[in-house]
């Protein structure tokens, strides 16, 4: 007994030992640091809570995000081999020193990137050319739709065009390729490495999947590595197990050759194989037919335009505006993890196929949203009841009992329920109508409610007291983080006005969409109901009163006069003049001028249409409103031709113009330039001379503005 004692007493020390010296051992940082593909680098979830904190509002999402991976990832195709490939490896033997290739094997090729043929390089001949042909065939076919771009860039950065290869064997050209070490993209980066080379990675983008921007990270990654190493082979086995692992290999074989430190036990079969392999790889894509790759599809070239659009905007509003499937479009930003850009940033610039630029410049104005039901599936877990789902999704039990035909709340573990939700699809209006910012609902009849955040209010309250998605109140209120609304704040919903509780259509809902609305209606144990006073409606249509000449304007609670001045093409301080004001300060109730007397009309001009041009524009550059214009040339509705001539009541028209310059900040577009102070986007590019939309901050814009407009 007192022999099994010590056993046990020696076994525990030894354990003790073992977990001391790991906790003690120092850390290899060069492989965690900036190994693209270590398997024991922490991953950790963005945490980006301007999103995630809605996170149990069922919104639509393109991604899965949390879990790490996007939807439609696959695992790289030179990864789901290396099991069989390792084996064949380690059956060959010994590696072999690295020769030169003789020139009958290389024949007249000129490769700039350095040649060995030996028993491991022609094992991967001979897999690639063999058992492991079709997918090999795969990513040739791929390779022509990257290779000119990749190597444009190599050759930029002053690297062997051939390091084009290196994308091959690391994921087949695949831009959704997703490794189980979690690499991602074509050059298969993790994080800690894509943002050490200025990849941006967070809830929105992850410029991992750019097969642009990828490029340059990665060019730059095999700069640094052959700066340091000096040695082609070792920059790329430095590219897959980390610098470190390589640095710790050539101090210890004492030696920069490859192949000798190959032959040692310090680098493991995974990295060793990555150099024979990308010579093979190498050798065949250059001479494809010389190893029976004869009937290849290549894919055509990647070819595009971009176009800068405000941030919110849906992948699927631009898809419609240039006539082509959402799917295919998101093919071209692949960098993008939700269905719309990045608020980040005031303005995004959206790939777009080649010639499709203009069309989408021409169209997106016209792109409309309508908000519409859709379902998401809920699988019970053990201990959930219908009580604490509602809870999460902020729906009723008679929402959640309807939608999925149940009589009763009983649920059992794994039951699927359908979850309704409010998504958004898009319309293209009539050509010559804009969209209040494309993205105004169609149910709202052009109207819109303002509503005063209250103490305690959140944006997912309000996306269910409203019944619209999330995504569509911070584009309509142009919000750069929804999570930092503030009470008293006023957001604009375009939606019906005929309940001061939910948006409800004038036309008989769909029975989903009744649900929905009723789920608001219904919760009257919630914060959200007991807030609904706080609803302040603002009808701008509704509130206007005619008088003689003049037309008067209705002040609602909530209402502000910079909203008010906006909705009537005027500025703050025209509007302020017009009532003999002396600041900003309105009342509810009180009764605002919105119209001149008549006694200083100005005079009437006429404006010959263009192409291009729109009601909306023409009322902006002109400082109306389309409905004036409407109104002075008896439109019934906002279609207008090139070539019609309107007639437009200015006044002061012959007036001074100041003359001011704005300098661009960061976050800056021309298209919130142009609304603050009150003209157009296409008016400024003329000012100054601009082709296109791109602006930088730092630049001095001129802005060419009434005398008593504010700048």
């Amino acid at each position: 007994m007192g022999i099994h004692k010590t056993y046990l007493n020696y076994i525990l020390i030894a354990i003790c030992s073992i977990v001391l010296l790991g906790a003690c051992a120092p850390q290899q940082t060069g492989d965690l640091d900036r190994d693209h593909r270590s398997k024991n680098t922490a991953y950790r979830v963005p945490s980006h809570e301007s999103w995630d904190k809605y996170s149990s509002l069922p919104e639509p999402s393109i991604d899965g995000y949390l879990e790490g991976r996007l939807q439609g990832d696959v695992e790289p195709e030179p990864e789901q081999t290396k099991e069989q490939e390792l084996q064949d490896l380690q059956r060959l033997g010994t590696w072999e020193q690295g020769e030169p290739a003789e020139e009958s094997i290389v024949d007249e090729v000129q490769y700039d990137f350095p040649i060995t043929v030996n028993k491991q390089v022609q094992y991967y001949l001979d897999f690639f050319a063999g058992k492991h042909r079709q997918n090999f065939e795969k990513w040739l076919s791929r390779s022509s739709r990257y290779l000119p771009m990749i190597q444009e860039h190599l050759r930029e950065a002053g690297l062997p065009e051939d390091l084009a290869y290196l994308a091959m064997i690391e994921s087949g050209y695949n831009e959704r390729a997703y490794s189980r070490a979690r690499a991602v993209g074509i050059w298969q980066f993790i994080k800690p490495t894509g943002r050490h080379y200025g990849l941006a990675i967070n809830s929105y983008v992850d410029e991992r999947r750019d097969p642009i921007k990828s490029t340059r990270a990665a060019a730059a990654y095999l700069s640094a590595l052959y700066e340091e190493f000096g040695s082609w082979y070792l920059a790329v086995a430095g590219y897959n197990a980390g610098e470190g692992k390589i640095r710790r290999a050539i101090k210890r074989y004492k030696t920069t050759d490859f192949w000798e430190i190959a032959q040692g036990r310090y680098l493991k079969l995974e990295t060793k194989r990555y150099v024979p392999k990308l010579i093979a790889a190498i050798m065949i894509s250059r001479e494809p037919e010389k190893y029976g790759f004869t009937n290849v599809q290549y894919q055509p070239e990647l070819a595009y335009d971009t176009v800068e659009v405000p941030r919110w905007t849906s992948v699927k509003a631009v898809a419609l505006a240039c006539n082509m499937d959402s799917k295919e479009l998101r093919s071209y930003n692949n960098e993008l993890r939700k269905e719309f850009t990045p608020p980040d940033r005031a303005s995004y610039p959206i790939k777009v196929p080649a010639g499709k630029k203009e069309l989408v410049e021409k169209n997106l104005p016209r792109v409309q949203a309508v908000v519409t039901t859709d379902y998401k599936t809920h699988k019970v877990k053990n201990g959930e009841t219908l009580n604490s789902i509602c809870k999460k999704y902020g729906l009723t039990k008679t929402v959640i009992l309807k939608s999925n035909n149940l009589r009763s709340a009983g649920l059992k573990s794994g039951q699927r329920l359908r979850i309704p939700y409010q998504t958004a699809s898009y319309k293209m209006l009539p050509e010559g109508s804009v969209a209040k910012g494309y993205l105004a609902a169609e149910s709202s009849g052009g109207n819109f409610v303002l509503h005063k955040i209250q103490p305690g209010e959140t944006v997912s309250e309000l996306a269910r007291l409203y019944n619209v998605p999330i995504h569509l109140i911070a584009a309509w209120n142009d919000i750069r983080d929804i999570s930092r609304i503030t009470a008293g704040q006023q957001l604009v919903f375009y939606v019906q006005l005929n309940t001061p509780q939910v948006a409800q259509s004038t036309s008989s809902p769909k029975p989903a969409r009744q649900l929905v609305a009723a789920a608001v209606k219904e919760r009257k144990d919630t914060p959200v109901a007991k807030k609904s006073p706080a609803v302040q409606l603002a009808a701008v249509t509704h509130s206007i009163e005619t008088g003689n000449s003049q037309d008067y304007y209705i002040v609602q609670q909530g209402d502000s006069l910079w909203n008010i001045a906006r909705n009537f093409g005027l500025t703050s301080r025209q509007l302020s003049r017009m009532n003999g004001l002396a600041g900003d300060v309105i009342y509810p109730g009180d009764r605002l001028v919105v119209k001149g007397d008549g006694k200083s009309a100005g005079q009437e001009i006429y404006y010959q249409v263009r192409n291009g041009d729109s009601l909306w524009d023409i009322a902006l550059q002109h400082a109306v409103t389309p409905e004036e214009i409407r109104s002075w040339n008896n439109l019934k509705g906002n279609m207008i031709h090139p070539g019609n001539r309107l007639l437009l009541k200015m006044a002061n028209v012959n007036g001074p113009k100041v003359e001011t310059y704005y300098r661009v900040r960061s976050g800056d577009s021309l298209w919130t330039i142009a609304r603050k102070h009150n003209t157009s986007p296409e008016e400024i590019k003329r000012w100054n001379n601009l082709k296109n939309n791109t602006i930088h901050p730092g630049s001095r814009l001129l802005i060419k503005v009434a005398s008593d407009i504010d700048v």
